[in-house]
């Protein structure tokens, strides 16, 4: 990884292919309520949590891609979307969707429910379809949020989504967000947060592996990944 960090999501150039003011046709195109949330985000990140994105370009700039990330706070999902310039999916636990008006809320922002806890496999289907149909889909891989900052073992539905649908797989670190919103706090605090994307892995090298191998392989690209981020900035580092 050689790119800067920099502060704003915005200075982190993108994928050159994508740095347009219209997508190709052939890519999918957010909806206007999402559009206007990511710009959004992208004020309100650097703002108070000092947001900082790099590895843009490593955004795929066509085909289903599955990123990969580790899961630190309920922050996550805003902050892995709003560094990209195509629309992400992603999956949200399934009791959010039984309240009124947040159901409509999290289906105008690409979310579809999961129920956490099992195996979920219309989730995983809808994921695939939407990978399938050449969208971005997010996965927690580890399917809870951290409660120490290192990047758990990850669940093995991982590996079908990668190896079967998606034409990319993109590793994704966030570091600084478990400070700033640990599970065992109620409320978000200011912080200082970062957000790297990888680079892309193809979907024949991806088949090359077992599906156990492949979910590690891409956590320990993801565990080196931690390391230079947190290197950089001066933060301690994780022991596994």
């Amino acid at each position: 990884m050689t790119d800067r960090i920099v502060r704003a999501s915005t200075r982190s150039r993108p994928n050159p292919k994508l740095y347009r003011l219209r997508l190709p046709d052939a890519i999918e195109s957010a909806n206007p309520y999402y559009t206007v949330m990511r710009w959004g985000l992208r004020l309100l990140m650097p703002t108070f949590w000092k947001a900082r994105v790099f590895g843009r370009h490593n955004e795929p700039s066509e085909g289903g891609a599955v990123f990969i990330s580790n899961h630190q706070s309920f922050l996550d999902p805003m902050l892995v979307g709003f560094g990209l310039v195509r629309p992400l999916s992603y999956m949200a636990r399934s009791t959010l969707f039984d309240t009124p008006g947040l159901k409509q809320l999290m289906t105008s922002l690409n979310a579809f429910p999961v129920k956490r806890a099992t195996a979920d496999t219309g989730a995983l289907k809808e994921a695939m379809r939407r990978i399938k149909r050449g969208g971005q889909v997010l996965v927690f891989a580890e399917g809870t949020r951290t409660g120490n900052g290192r990047i758990a073992p990850f669940l093995p539905g991982v590996s079908l989504l990668a190896q079967r649908a998606a034409q990319w797989i993109v590793p994704v670190v966030i570091d600084g967000a478990f400070e700033a919103w640990p599970r065992t706090q109620a409320f978000p605090s200011l912080g200082n947060i970062v957000v790297s994307f990888g680079e892309a892995i193809p979907q024949e090298e991806a088949r090359r592996f077992k599906s156990t191998e492949l979910v590690e392989h891409v956590r320990r690209i993801m565990i080196g990944m931690q390391a230079d981020v947190r290197r950089r900035l001066a933060r301690p580092k994780l022991e596994y």
